[in-house]
């Protein structure tokens, strides 16, 4: 059996931990303590914080449904549909997701087989990391997002 190569998708790398128990690496301002991802370098988004130093931290891998929608189109490249090329598109769910201790809201696809009418604002997740689109010899890797326990669509649908 061949052992597949597992990278980043287009413009993740260094966005999130594999493994285990994998988690969205943010950065947290060391002046004030606010969280921020992804962690690219635009100085604290506290406006009341002057902090230009931070560390990297890995964020919750819990957290609740703030909202969701379905992208019922074929997203612009560098979207790769899986199944490569001639593969029709199949609608996929994302969901914002708010981590509590953290304080923010992070956009991310949910796991195939769950969709809009599965989800619930308020909703437990938990963050896992699947293969987007795979190449010959490698899987391109993203974080989604998975019902910690099945949802119901009582509030009868997308928010």
């Amino acid at each position: 059996m061949t052992t597949r190569t597992r990278v980043p998708a287009l413009g993740a790398e260094g966005w999130f931990s594999d493994g285990d128990e994998p988690a969205l690496l943010g950065r947290r301002c060391t002046t004030c303590g606010t969280y921020a991802f992804p962690k690219v370098d635009f100085g604290c988004p506290n406006p009341a914080c002057v902090g230009v130093d931070f560390e990297e931290v890995p964020l919750s891998r819990r957290g609740t449904v703030w909202s969701y929608t379905d992208a019922q189109y074929r997203p612009p490249a560098p979207y790769v549909v899986p199944g490569g090329d001639g593969a029709e598109h199949e609608p996929f769910c994302i969901a914002a997701v708010h981590l509590e201790a953290e304080g923010l809201t992070i956009m991310g696809q949910v796991v195939s087989g769950v969709g809009i009418d599965d989800l619930t604002v308020g909703a437990e997740m938990e963050l896992v990391v699947d293969v987007l689109f795979s190449d010959d010899e490698t899987d391109h890797l993203v974080w989604k997002w998975k019902p910690v326990a099945p949802a119901t669509g009582a509030d009868g649908g997308a928010s």
